[in-house]
């Protein structure tokens, strides 16, 4: 019986920025990584991965559209959301959901994300062998810091943590603009 591995590896974010609008549920921006920059601290996996199934060559960047959210602030700061969007991957856009879980402290926010790629399912190429079987789905935990830029409509007022919208709605961004590791805890 073949035992199951789990890898870990991280990627480099370009640049990003979310906007979102909780009373509406709209939300915009992109969160662009560098295809390229995957490393799992294994050589010879992390060429494979990059050149023959994510082929960052000619698809150099991953792109991450939001287009919908689903959120909830408590009192205290903690919040949970349901991002929506098209993620570019590949060459190809997949519609996917990212459950986020986090915590607002002022304008600073950590925050985490989780959500799957079906690679194989999508057309990228399956990387398992002979004696080696690779899951056809990628499971992607994302620890995250950001800075989060209240922008409020005309009229609308910032009390705290909320937002008191007028008859304009209040729009609040956030910029994902840092990308080191969250602290070990």
């Amino acid at each position: 019986m073949a035992g199951r591995y789990t890898t870990h590896g991280q990627f480099r974010i370009k640049h990003g920025i979310i906007k979102a609008d909780s009373a509406s549920g709209n939300a915009e921006g992109s969160v662009v990584v560098d295809a390229a920059s995957g490393e799992s601290g294994n050589f010879l996996r992390d060429n494979r991965m990059k050149d023959s199934v994510l082929e960052a060559q000619a698809y150099p960047e991953i792109t991450f559209s939001p287009q919908h959210i689903d959120s909830h602030l408590d009192d205290h700061g903690n919040f949970q959301a349901k991002l929506e969007g098209v993620l570019m991957l590949h060459g190809s856009r997949h519609l996917i959901v990212v459950e986020t879980q986090g915590k607002l402290t002022g304008s600073d926010l950590v925050a985490a994300s989780h959500f799957s790629i079906p690679y194989v399912e999508w057309g990228l190429e399956d990387p398992s062998v002979l004696f080696l079987t690779v899951a056809k789905e990628v499971e992607i935990d994302i620890a995250m810091t950001g800075h989060v830029t209240w922008l409020a409509a005309e009229g609308a007022q910032h009390t705290g943590r909320q937002l008191a919208p007028s008859s304009e709605r209040a729009l609040a961004a956030a910029v994902a603009s840092r990308s080191e590791p969250l602290p070990n805890k």
